[in-house]
């Protein structure tokens, strides 16, 4: 989906997630790569995302907010109020900010900068690499729809987005933030399965990982109740049914609901 403006993004922190968003963003047209503003507290990062993507490398967080209409700030959740103090002299209500961090409170973000200035909390995941990410966001006080609008051609440039209030955004972390290293698990033991019972290691570990590629574009695509889609697997006295026995026994349901708990509960945490 292609912006019909020439708006301007500044990336503020490019490791993993930011650079993710920055080449979905380019690759998609949300922004041209002239209007690309890329900045990271280690030059050489910003430097090498700017070679590969056609983008600009800021020498400074001021020079790259003061270029753009968007800012993008995407790092550690332990680094957000020192980002915010250093850029704060140089954002307004002219810009949007569009924050990536677990934990931390649109109260608190807002409360570091001139007032007026639109605020959207967003939760991306690892998958927004390939371009099949699950995003979520929250609005905060002075967003208006136009806001909206560009923070979802951002999101959606690199997979789905989705608007949520933000006293859910924990549960989004605990759920698709950190819901990819579940899955990574699974399919590292679906794969384990497979060697044991003698495939071969690479063999097992596309199996394995398509195999949970289907299962979820099933759920997708067909909207059944993943329980209908295993009811329709498990056949009676089949092989399934004994799988999903052992699994059963294995509390893994229980483990899946245990985990997104505490990864919700230290998202929490996190923002103090």
């Amino acid at each position: 989906m292609t912006s019909s403006s020439s708006e301007s993004i500044a990336f503020v922190g490019v490791g993993a997630m930011g650079s993710a968003l920055a080449r979905g963003a380019i690759a998609a047209g949300v922004v041209q790569p002239d209007h690309a503003v890329l900045y990271d507290a280690v030059p050489a990062v910003a430097a090498a995302l700017a070679g590969e993507t056609g983008a600009s490398a800021a020498p400074s967080m001021a020079a790259a907010v003061q270029a753009a209409d968007t800012v993008v700030l995407a790092v550690k959740p332990k680094d957000v109020l020192a980002a915010l103090a250093e850029m704060t002299p140089f954002i307004a209500p002219r810009h949007l900010l569009v924050v990536v961090a677990a934990g931390v409170r649109l109260a608190t973000i807002e409360a570091s900068l001139p007032e007026g200035v639109p605020v959207v909390r967003v939760m991306p995941n690892t998958p927004c690499l390939v371009g099949a990410g699950a995003s979520a966001y929250a609005l905060g006080r002075a967003v208006q729809r136009h806001h909206r609008e560009r923070v979802v051609r951002l999101l959606e440039a690199s997979g789905t987005a989705e608007q949520v209030p933000e006293d859910l955004m924990d549960a989004v972390t605990g759920l698709s933030g950190s819901g990819p290293a579940y899955v990574f698990l699974a399919i590292e033991a679906m794969a384990d399965g497979g060697v044991r019972m003698g495939l071969p290691r690479a063999l097992a570990l596309r199996l394995a990982a398509q195999t949970c590629l289907g299962a979820a574009k099933m759920v997708l695509d067909t909207g059944d109740h993943p329980a209908a889609l295993k009811d329709k697997v498990a056949s009676p006295g089949g092989t399934t049914i004994a799988g999903l026995q052992a699994l059963e026994e294995g509390a893994v349901r229980a483990s899946f609901i245990k985990a997104v708990e505490l990864a919700a509960k230290r998202s929490a945490e996190l923002g103090g």
